[in-house]
């Protein structure tokens, strides 16, 4: 297999920790929250530990399918009309991935900072935007993923350091008051963004190196410092039953940003890491998407999507 048009498993861990990143870091936190209050730091480990087990099967299947296009492999071993089947079922459900992310954006959006604009206009605005990110290719993607996820954990870390001063640790105490049921219910929010790493293997035959075990824990490793940072920045700057209550708090914590006594509102480099997140985020699904569907790179072919 050539390597020219390939990506580098660093570029993988870069487009997961935006595509998914995106979600666990901001989705997921309102049912968590709600679901498992101070102890939903509690659910997102115990999500993790039980992901570890589905890694093996992601490497399973890349290895016994030799790294080739799983399209064709499905074909090979069960058929054409079962990896239809399959393979249209992975379509529909990607696409409602994409449409999930976009409806959680567009709504944002429209409800914090541009109330009257028509929510049509910035729904027809972004889809041709993800629509012509997705009809590039795969080393384009990376690219422009690179170039904003800098700037991203730039400011997620700028906003984690910065609220410092309003946190309030003893929020996450007692440990467990409502039993482990809570927590094991949380587990599956958390659960839902790690799994979605199984998507890597619709991309595995534009890595140049096949996945290893260690690959795969270091991108879980990762979304979950992504999901834990601002679920529990969340709890000890709001409180839980408060954070429970809101419907954006990683948006929220933007809120309480303040640089000595004149600067505030810094609220608006939120826009930034979550427009780009849901950009790369909808690219890529459609991307993947269009990649089973035989489309990509045909931009006249994307009326459809």
């Amino acid at each position: 297999m050539g390597k020219l048009g390939q990506i580098s498993i660093l570029h993988v861990i870069f487009l997961v920790m935006t595509v998914i990143g995106l979600k666990n870091h901001v989705t997921i936190l309102p049912p968590i929250l709600e679901t498992a209050k101070r102890d939903g730091w509690a659910s997102v480990i115990l999500a993790a530990i039980f992901i570890l087990l589905w890694l093996f099967i992601i490497i399973f299947i890349q290895n016994i399918s030799n790294q080739q296009p799983i399209k064709h492999w499905l074909e090979e071993k069960i058929g054409k009309v079962g990896s239809i089947i399959i393979l249209y079922s992975t379509v529909l459900f990607i696409l409602f991935l994409a449409a999930f992310s976009m409806r959680e954006t567009i709504l944002w959006i429209s409800t914090t900072f541009l109330v009257e604009t028509p929510m049509l206009l910035l729904v027809v605005i972004y889809i041709i935007l993800c629509l012509l990110l997705a009809s590039t290719n795969i080393l384009t993607i990376v690219i422009v993923n690179a170039f904003v996820l800098f700037f991203v954990v730039i400011f997620g870390f700028f906003v984690a350091f910065a609220n410092l001063q309003v946190k309030d640790y003893s929020y996450l105490f007692p440990f467990f008051e409502n039993g482990l049921t809570p927590v094991i219910k949380g587990a599956v929010y958390p659960a839902s963004g790690f799994i979605e790493l199984c998507l890597l293997l619709f991309l595995q035959h534009h890595f140049k190196q096949k996945l290893k075990w260690y690959h795969l824990a270091i991108m879980v490793f990762i979304l979950l410092g992504l999901t834990m940072g601002p679920l529990i920045g969340a709890i000890t700057a709001f409180g839980p039953e408060e954070a429970a209550k809101q419907r954006y708090p990683a948006y929220e914590e933007w809120g309480l940003v303040t640089i000595g006594r004149f600067i505030e509102h810094m609220d608006f480099l939120s826009i930034y890491q979550w427009l780009t997140g849901t950009f790369i985020r909808v690219g890529l699904l459609l991307f993947i998407a269009a990649d089973i569907l035989n489309i990509t790179g045909k931009r006249k072919k994307y009326g459809p999507i």
